[in-house]
């Protein structure tokens, strides 16, 4: 596909975020040839976004769970960034979300790591994102879809920014990186009903195997992870149907969790 194409394509998704849209699959057509296709046009999208002002704080992990790739038919991951008009602060551990940005929102909870220092281009191991990362925190990813109807296959979600909608936060904590992230439970609760009930081995056998197949994933386009960046590194359960009324809770231990309100 030619680099044209790309970006016609990339326009087409950024008028549905701004106009909130939802536009027909970009797989209709068979224009999009494959996964290096469809990561193309999601950085046509990103340099559009970064024309008009967007910053990114990192980048999210997506497909993590067994049941998601294989319904998608695909062996790996996918990925894309965190921008920054869509992140919510969480001051106390309570984040406030307004639902008008979002066309068909979803919630997931997941850990976010921060970086303490860059994750190169070569290849990394569980132990070494470990030793990168200066804390963990609890986390709340909206994901949500330009493609109408959610009729996604695998190289929609990627140009669509691996379905990125926001996220929020809650308090990092360095001494969280000393825990079995493997077998670390996640509850998250929707208006006060356990809707997710899962560990650590729910996403790729560890959080910690995800941040790495992301360091190594980028690292073949020639791209780094950064000190400073934020990494969601997958969603521990199902994603859960959002609407305003509703309230979320993460529960972590060791954590003081997080809970969102949407509005």
């Amino acid at each position: 596909m030619a680099p044209g194409h790309h970006r016609a394509l990339a326009l087409r998704l950024e008028a549905a975020w701004a106009q909130r849209a939802p536009i027909a699959p970009l797989s209709a057509d068979g224009s999009l040839a494959g996964p290096e296709d469809a990561y193309a046009v999601q950085r046509a999208w990103a340099g559009l976004r970064a024309a008009a002002g967007e910053r990114t704080l990192g980048r999210k992990i997506g497909l993590t769970s067994p049941g998601m790739r294989a319904q998608m038919q695909v062996d790996e991951p996918d990925y894309g960034d965190l921008w920054a008009s869509r992140h919510t602060r969480a001051p106390g551990g309570v984040a406030t979300i307004a639902t008008a940005p979002f066309l068909q929102p979803r919630v997931e909870g997941e850990l976010a790591f921060l970086l303490g220092r860059d994750l190169g281009l070569a290849a990394v191991d569980e132990d070494e994102v470990r030793a990168a990362t200066a804390a963990v925190a609890p986390a709340l990813e909206v994901v949500d879809s330009r493609i109408a109807d959610w009729r996604i296959a695998l190289v929609d979600t990627i140009a669509d920014n691996a379905s990125y909608g926001g996220f929020s936060v809650g308090a990092w904590v360095p001494a969280l990186l000393e825990a079995d992230l493997v077998a670390l439970p996640m509850q998250v609760s929707r208006n006060g009903e356990v809707v997710v009930d899962e560990t650590g081995a729910a996403v790729m056998g560890s959080p910690l195997t995800a941040v790495a197949w992301l360091a190594n994933k980028l690292g073949g386009f020639g791209i780094g992870l950064r000190a400073g960046d934020i990494v969601l590194s997958g969603s521990f359960g199902r994603a859960v149907d959002v609407v305003a009324g509703d309230e979320f809770a993460i529960a972590v231990p060791g954590t003081g969790g997080l809970v969102a309100r949407f509005v």
